[in-house]
């Protein structure tokens, strides 16, 4: 499988510059698997190694998405490889909150530099397998789960903000609790 992780690096030479390549306008048919595994603490694996190369997990970020089967792709024009994800593909490592004290923004910094605000598009949510820690949706089908320092970051701008069970972003309210 060498040849295929190759490949898919030299089909995305020319991409390497965009922010968000056009996934949405990609639909090859399926290449077949390929020995890519994210671990749940978002630490990329290729064949039992691990990826060391920080631009080369940004570059196959940018081109993963999550299919309405469940399924995590590696997508290029020509190719669409499988891969498998322990829980969710990226991880939230910073969160930072932007804009007036009355119309706070949350700023979510993933671990391959991305950032997203929260939004009605990028919406927190509770991951009740790892005990009700915030997740992120994002573009493509792809969610990111907190680390713990940006967990209790999160807290303590929620606590900042006089709500400790909930935190405001974007003019809208996130439950930071299961079952309220």
């Amino acid at each position: 499988m060498p040849d295929a992780l190759d490949s898919l690096e030299q089909q995305l030479d020319g991409v390497r510059k965009a922010s968000a390549p056009p996934l949405h306008l990609w639909h090859p048919e399926l290449s077949g698997d390929i020995p890519i595994h994210i671990r749940a603490d978002g630490v990329w694996f290729h064949e039992g190694s691990e990826i060391q190369r920080d631009a080369l997990v940004r570059l196959f970020a940018s081109i993963l998405r999550r299919e309405s089967d469940g399924e995590y792709y590696l997508v290029t024009p020509v190719e669409k490889w499988r891969i498998s994800v322990e829980l969710h593909p990226l991880v939230v490592v910073d969160v930072d909150v932007r804009g007036r004290p009355d119309t706070p923004v949350l700023w979510c910094t993933l671990n391959t530099g991305a950032a997203f605000a929260v939004d009605g598009q990028h919406r927190l949510f509770l991951e009740p397998t790892v005990g009700g820690v915030a997740a992120l949706t994002l573009p493509q089908g792809l969610t990111a789960l907190f680390s713990r320092a940006a967990w209790y970051r999160l807290v303590a701008l929620a606590e900042e903000q006089g709500t400790p069970a909930s935190i405001e972003s974007s003019g809208l309210s996130f439950f930071l609790i299961a079952d309220l």
